[in-house]
């Protein structure tokens, strides 16, 4: 089915889906599907010049719409762009003021090459197919003229240009016999209305460049590559085909990593700053970075997103992120804007999103969020203060329902302090109530920010207390923090966890007898062995897409990790599968799956490929020899994670009966 302009009726019907959220009594339990149905409004954007703004919306039919406004008429719907019903939009993005891009995965599994590309004018005209995911039928168009025709599946999108044409950016992938990710990659303009496709690559360019940064003119100037555990950086002046070696190091110490630029003379990136990463700037005509960091964040390592004024090619400030999201701004306007924006909407965090000239743009998109409300849209006129909502992601959450969130440190075992979010269930303060231990995935990530976490709001909102450690091992908490955690699968990073509630217990929250550990990937990982290991702290878990045996992850042919994963990273990270054979059979949850007695629910995709579906099912198989309360779910038609919305609301559906049988009123 091709997209196509919305009737007036559904039209109508839009503008009524985005001006008013179903009214829900404020004493009703919020129902799963209010957290976890697809997003009713995301993927908003404003337009480079900041007169549109477009946005994903989801229909009552459960179609998705790419719905366009005028900014200067927000009560009117200028059009509105149909996408086939299965496939799911993944990305919008403003080619022009005058023309839109639309990213499909055109198979929610997600594996290589598999995202459709489009590009239609803002009234939904001129629709043009740029990229086809489907590989099957990309072999008809192999050796033809590419300049002519849909582009094939090993082609991506890239990025906007910010010239006004109508081109964007897209990469061509290039994959070696073995690795499902792409080995290298090479970047073109594609103009969105005729197929043409330039080359923007002068020379030969690095081995195995991969990971590229262009400048605000859009012309590729640093790339990097993985080379045997290094990231090598390079970068080239606008006008040269010579590439010049920027930075190069093993992957896993911190030095330079290139981020951004601000003009044609500056590069910020991240460097280490007495044991955290920090924001430096440097001089790319003498290639030598500013001695003292432009930014700092005590406690925590740099992570932000840079605000760029394209007409000027100057940064403007710097989304970042601590123990909560901010904005640093370097423009006094916009400091002075960001304060009127908080005071029209006081009782959240505030991100601004501009158009492409963000001084002079008539208006600025507002991404608003807390603790207790899920992202909300608005767009705010300058000239007027005048702040006109566009719609929430779920719409039916009422903050008034909601835990409040808060970020502490407690003390391990050994003494290191480690981070912690905790999200306390709605209503008066009460002890001793259940609790669950929410372990992220990764594990070398940040697992949680202070806003609106749906799977914790969640499960306060059923009356639980939800503990999210940023076990050691993970990221943003400074180089002593991540590798604490190298090679702690089953230890280190697993006391973490065990030490967790305990503080929460002794902090009179949770209530020793009635707590659980949960979580995905590799926190799927860790509630097995918190369960194996600590059967007197936790009294029942729930894993999906868990990691059970170690050294499968380094001997399964379906699993997406890349040789070069594979040979370095993971041998540092994990172990090595050579030497450490003993260690993986110690603290492998299916070597010791006998020791598991207590109530498991377990849930699987099996389309994965990070966590292949041989994991569960081999220690499902084990561990029911002698536990009788395994509960098991696979989804066949899931990946590492739930794409699909009738699978979301089934696992957590099932979560929510689990825990209450197992652990709410269990004593």
């Amino acid at each position: 089915m091709k997209p196509s302009l919305l009737s007036s009726a559904l039209t109508a019907a839009l503008l009524t889906l985005l001006a008013c959220a179903p009214a829900a009594r404020a004493t009703a339990l919020p129902s799963v599907e209010s957290f976890f149905k697809n997003p009713a409004t995301r993927a908003t954007v404003l337009s480079p010049q900041g007169h549109y703004v477009a946005m994903v919306v989801l229909m009552d039919d459960g179609k998705q719409v790419v719905a366009i406004r005028d900014t200067s008429d927000l009560k009117q719907a200028t059009a509105a762009i149909t996408t086939p019903i299965d496939n799911q939009i993944v990305g919008i993005h403003w080619v022009n003021e005058n023309r839109i891009g639309f990213t499909l995965m055109s198979d929610r599994v997600e594996f290589k090459g598999n995202r459709d590309e489009y590009a239609a004018d803002r009234n939904g005209s001129n629709l043009v197919h740029l990229i086809s995911g489907n590989w099957t039928h990309n072999q008809i168009n192999l050796g033809s003229a590419m300049k002519d025709r849909t582009l094939t599946a090993d082609y991506a999108y890239f990025d906007v240009t910010h010239d006004g044409s109508d081109d964007i950016l897209v990469e061509k992938n290039t994959w070696n016999s073995t690795d499902l990710h792409p080995a290298q990659s090479h970047l073109y303009r594609l103009n969105t209305r005729n197929h043409a496709l330039t080359d923007i690559e002068p020379g030969k360019q690095p081995n195995r460049a991969l990971y590229w940064l262009p400048d605000p003119s859009d012309v590729p100037r640093v790339v990097t590559a993985k080379i045997n555990g290094r990231c090598i950086s390079s970068y080239r002046a606008p006008d040269s085909e010579q590439w010049t070696e920027l930075a190069n190091a093993d992957c896993m110490q911190s030095n330079f990593a290139p981020l951004f630029f601000d003009g044609a003379d500056a590069l910020y990136g991240k460097a280490d700053y007495h044991g955290y990463e920090a924001l430096y700037r440097m001089n790319l005509k003498t290639l030598q970075r500013a001695p003292e960091p432009t930014l700092t964040v005590p406690g925590f390592d740099f992570r932000g997103a840079p605000v760029m004024n394209y007409a000027s090619k100057r940064l403007l400030g710097v989304h970042l992120d601590s123990d909560a999201v901010s904005t640093v701004w370097f423009d006094a306007r916009l400091k002075e804007l960001q304060k009127k924006v908080d005071a029209a909407l006081p009782q959240t965090i505030n991100a601004i999103a501009c158009a492409d000239d963000c001084l002079k743009a008539p208006v600025v998109l507002v991404k608003s969020a807390s603790d207790r409300q899920p992202v909300s849209y608005f767009i705010y006129t300058i000239a007027t203060g005048n702040v006109v909502g566009l719609g929430s992601v779920h719409p039916d959450i009422k903050p008034a329902q909601m835990g409040t969130r808060a970020f502490y440190h407690y003390t391990a075992r050994d003494g290191m302090s480690i981070p912690v979010y905790v999200t306390l269930p709605p209503g008066p303060a009460k002890t001793a109530l259940p609790a669950v231990v929410l372990v992220h995935g990764g594990p070398q990530t940040r697992g949680a920010s202070w806003e609106w976490d749906g799977e914790a709001q969640f499960l306060a909102s059923r009356g639980y207390v939800v503990i999210q450690p940023e076990f050691r091992g993970g990221t943003g908490f400074g180089a002593r923090h991540f590798q604490a955690g190298w090679k702690q699968w089953g230890q280190g990073m697993q006391r973490d966890l065990a030490d967790a509630a305990l503080w929460a217990e002794q902090k009179g929250w949770a209530d020793p007898r009635r707590v659980a550990i949960m979580g995905a990937s590799y926190g799927g990982y860790a509630t097995l062995m918190g369960l194996i290991d600590d059967p007197d702290i936790f009294r029942c878990g729930v894993e999906w897409a868990g990691v059970t045996d170690i050294g499968l992850m380094f001997n399964t042919v379906d699993d997406d990790a890349s040789e070069e994963d594979l040979q370095y990273g993971m041998r540092t990270l994990i172990g090595d599968p050579d030497k450490d054979t003993s260690l993986f059979q110690q603290y492998s949850p299916l070597a010791n799956a006998a020791r598991l007695k207590q109530p498991l629910l377990m849930a699987h995709g099996g389309q994965d490929r990070r966590v292949p579906p041989v994991h569960a099912r081999k220690f499902r198989a084990a561990v029911s020899e002698g536990n009788p309360n395994v509960e098991f779910l696979f989804y066949d038609n899931e990946g590492h994670g739930w794409a699909h919305e009738e699978d979301n609301l089934d696992f957590w559906n099932h979560v929510e009966a689990f825990l209450d049988k197992n652990l709410k009123t269990a004593r």
